[in-house]
């Protein structure tokens, strides 16, 4: 007997919806309480004034029964003093996923809050979300270049005040 395969190739990532079968821009997996969470944002590369998706998966860590309730989506900046949150909806399990539309005005970084409550305990999960290109130089960067600008500026300091010992001598 012969064994016949079929292979179907995949499709990129940018130009597809929030919709399509596209792999997240970022899955987390985290432990809270009695609960072990999923969480993934669509589509791969969100960007400014285009739908987006959150999708959100909770289960039981000792049996993997799935949370049946409601979980309240809430956004803000993610910043040193954002104080702002924004709700984003309340929605019900649908397929044992909780799913968020979204669509950001502006790029940014975000923190995107997931909350339910169970057994009258509150569970509360914040993720990131980065809406649009990230910037071109990070905090390292900039890091690396106050750091070599102090040590050139040093350098500099350091010859004039050289040379003038040497024009007094």
């Amino acid at each position: 007997m012969a064994v016949q395969a079929h292979h179907v190739l995949g499709r990129p990532a940018y130009s597809l919806s929030a919709d399509s079968n596209t792999p997240p821009s970022m899955q987390v997996e985290t432990q809270i309480g009695d609960y072990f969470v999923t969480y993934m944002a669509f589509p791969a590369f969100p960007k400014p004034n285009e739908q987006g998706r959150v999708n959100l998966y909770a289960s039981r860590i000792d049996n993997g029964i799935p949370f049946v309730g409601k979980v309240t989506f809430k956004v803000r900046d993610d910043s040193w003093f954002a104080s702002e949150e924004e709700t984003l909806g309340v929605q019900p399990i649908d397929d044992n996923v909780y799913r968020q539309g979204f669509i950001f005005n502006e790029e940014g970084n975000y923190i995107i809050t997931a909350e339910f409550e169970s057994g009258g305990e509150p569970y509360s999960i914040d993720f990131p979300l980065r809406i649009g290109d990230p910037a071109s130089i990070g905090p390292i960067g900039v890091t690396l270049a106050i750091l070599v600008s102090v040590l050139l500026l040093v350098n500099i300091l350091q010859r004039k005040r050289r040379f003038r010992l040497k024009a007094q001598r």
